[in-house]
């Protein structure tokens, strides 16, 4: 699958190195403190941290992962889009994100000491540094098979090639090289792209000769359609309720919303409008992403009848690229894809080095030193953190579709982390202990779920269909563990948790509204239903 790659191919990934390593030693200079390097001094704009979120999520696993689902799965993968991502933005944007940012919290785990306690901020920050390390891995690998491609190296050789490549800007500039990197990488994604949708369209004759190929495939008739069959045969093997409850619900909150690497693209914003203005911003382009995502992947399976059979499902973008692109273009392809992978594993890396350094070593660790010596240790923590993905980039190459395993992944530590913030956040008698054994007890309820299924114990189906049960049962796990602790255990006063759960704002709220911010293009509730009214729209076209 070597792609015929010449000079000028070279010419434009050479040329965006080095603007990616230009912005990592301009971002540098304004680094003089530990807020500066993981938050990026809370000083950035809505639009500016708004691509950020999106182009964070748009990584190496999104493009070739639901590439891989489009060929698997057909239309139906776009769920993971106008139901599994959408709301979720929006939800976070008009709800969570004030109670993030006005609490002035530096990460996830550290909003979860405040509301419980400790031992619920330690066993989440340990999750968490996990998580993002095995998704970092899954990022390298999918890197690795663009590089081995390109280049011809073996896998080991193009993972710890690719590694150094994000390690170098991430260290220099921190948060703020990542954040403007990945408005950079943002564009360069959509370039390679859409070429590649565009003449992938032609090749197989247009949307309506995609369509009567689709249904002449693997897939048939189901492949055309999103919620069709749904209570009864489809690609996925999905029944609705898993859609609804596992994926849109529970999957989807359990991510967008707690989900650090995400969270931390906000909480740079330079004020709480502009925090919740973030996501909300990101949904519109996500509303679109599946066409520059998903139907490559279905212009791959009519194309190439071997995928899923003999060739990975993941290899989709790659042969795409390798048999339409011409030179030039096939350079800016793989340009964006590997602007994918830097977006993607930056965001990994930058959450993992700020929950590690504020979360894990000045909490629990080393308190109370000098602000310079949490800088270095952000440094040498992001130096680790790469130097483990490298590791985990290996399990990821165990799977024949990446995103898979991704979900499970998101079930195991996302879906039961929202079940302990959505009950702490509505239900103020909740307890502190109730917090953590509720997290522990959903968490290892998606482990049993998963392991369940692989072992024939239990039948979903699909291993995705798995991840949507797994992530509903973590959640009601979570949700029933957290009621009966909360039961026997003595919750906080009122006044500790003012600021951080509804209706119970803190005493001492500053406006921190800035001109302009009350114009109907700032409005986070007027566009963010606007961004839900378009996603139900959408499906309209391909139910």
């Amino acid at each position: 699958m070597r792609l015929d790659v010449n000079l000028l191919d070279y010419l434009l990934i050479a040329v965006y190195f080095a603007t990616v390593l230009a912005i990592g030693f301009a971002a540098r200079r304004r680094i003089s403190s530990s807020l500066d390097f993981f938050l990026a001094g809370r000083g950035l704009p809505a639009w500016i941290t708004g691509l950020a979120f999106v182009s964070a999520n748009l990584g190496a696993i999104e493009i070739l992962g639901m590439a891989a689902n489009g060929a698997q799965y057909g239309a139906m993968t776009v769920h993971y889009y106008w139901i599994g991502a959408v709301p979720a933005m929006v939800f976070l944007g008009i709800v969570m994100m004030p109670f993030y940012y006005r609490s002035k919290v530096r990460s996830v785990p550290e909003f979860l000491r405040r509301r419980f306690n400790g031992a619920t901020q330690l066993l989440n920050a340990l999750m968490f540094a996990v998580a993002q390390i095995l998704i970092a891995g899954v990022n390298l690998y999918a890197l690795a098979l663009v590089m081995e491609a390109l280049l011809g190296w073996p896998l080991p050789v193009s993972v710890v090639v690719s590694a150094l490549i994000v390690l170098s800007y991430i260290t220099l500039g921190g948060l703020s090289s990542a954040i403007y990197n990945e408005v950079l990488q943002f564009f360069v994604i959509l370039a390679g792209l859409i070429p590649l949708t565009v003449l992938g369209l032609v090749k197989v004759g247009g949307v309506a000769g995609l369509f009567d190929k689709v249904r002449q495939s693997a897939l048939g008739e189901g492949g055309l359609h999103t919620w069709a069959g749904t209570a009864g045969a489809n690609p996925m093997q999905a029944h609705w309720i898993g859609i609804v409850f596992g994926l849109g619900f529970v999957l989807s909150f359990g991510y967008w919303t707690t989900n650090f690497a995400e969270v931390q693209r906000a909480l740079s914003a330079r004020n709480t409008n502009a925090a919740r203005m973030t996501p909300i911003i990101a949904a519109f382009p996500k509303l679109l992403i599946p066409l520059v995502t998903v139907l490559p992947g279905m212009i791959a399976l009519v194309l190439f009848g071997d995928l899923g059979k003999g060739q990975d499902y993941n290899d989709a973008i790659p042969l795409l690229m390798r048999d339409l692109l011409p030179n030039g273009v096939l350079g800016v392809a793989v340009t964006g894809l590997l602007a994918s992978f830097m977006a993607g594993m930056a965001a990994n890396i930058s959450g993992f080095n700020t929950v590690f350094t504020n979360d894990i070593w000045q909490a629990h660790v080393r308190p109370d030193r000098p602000d310079g010596h949490y800088l270095n240790v952000g440094r040498v923590a992001t130096v680790a953190g790469v130097a483990l993905g490298v590791g985990t980039a290996f399990i990821a190459a165990g799977y024949s579709n990446i995103m898979n395993y991704l979900q499970a992944l998101f079930s195991f530590f996302n879906a039961p982390l929202f079940a302990t913030f959505v009950v702490g956040l509505f239900w103020r008698r909740m307890t502190p202990w109730a917090g953590f054994w509720g997290l522990l007890a959903g968490t290892l309820s998606a482990f049993a779920s998963y392991f369940a299924y692989k072992a024939g114990v239990v039948d979903f189906g699909t291993e995705l269909n798995a991840s949507f049960w797994g992530a509903g049962i973590a959640f009601a796990v979570d949700v029933l563990v957290s009621v009966v602790v909360t039961l026997v255990t003595t919750p906080k006063p009122e006044r500790e948790l003012r600021g951080l759960v509804y209706g119970l704002n803190a005493a001492d709220l500053e406006d921190d509204a800035l001109a302009g911010d009350t114009r109907w293009y700032r409005s986070p509730v007027l566009l963010g239903t606007g961004a839900v009214i378009l996603a139900a729209l959408l499906y309209g076209v391909i139910l």
